[in-house]
């Protein structure tokens, strides 16, 4: 997922107590820095404030980021040389969402789910061929026209 013009995600959302790879090829990539650092906290007052060095790779600079539980991921980069990439001084902020729990069916053990969608798949097969079997060959056993194969091993 593309945030921002060269800030790339590897997941649509972001959600809280995941862990999100962020890929940079801003500004400072373009400029062919050595090493970048993302500088990155969490909510409204930059809480648990970290800077971890990017990995430099041909695609951009590239960090797997341990996401807490906040509203908001901050961000900025910068480089071994004290320039930084801040997007105009307003940094990047992105909501964090929460996991939706609503989606998640958990009234039923999963085995067995599996075992009743195994029951069905095969009983589904079962009358798919008896079904191709009486097309087949009723024709041909009320016609006359049905003759087994000889070997000719005799």
């Amino acid at each position: 997922m593309e945030l921002t013009k060269n800030i790339f995600f590897n997941t649509d959302k972001l959600i809280m107590n995941t862990v999100v790879k962020i890929s940079y090829t801003g500004k400072l990539f373009q400029d062919k820095s050595d090493e970048v650092y993302i500088h990155y906290g969490f909510g409204d007052n930059w809480d648990n404030v970290n800077d971890l060095k990017m990995e430099k790779t041909e695609l951009g600079f590239q960090a797997e980021i341990p996401l807490t539980n906040a509203t908001t991921f901050n961000f900025c980069f910068k480089d071994s040389d004290g320039n930084w990439d801040n997007n105009n001084n307003a940094n990047y902020i992105f909501p964090l969402e929460s996991v939706q729990n609503a989606l998640v069916v958990t009234n039923q053990p999963e085995y067995a789910l599996t075992h009743r969608l195994r029951k069905t798949y095969m009983w589904s097969k079962k009358i798919k061929l008896a079904v191709y079997k009486l097309i087949r060959y009723v024709p041909k056993l009320l016609s006359g026209n049905y003759k087994r194969k000889v070997s000719n091993e005799q």
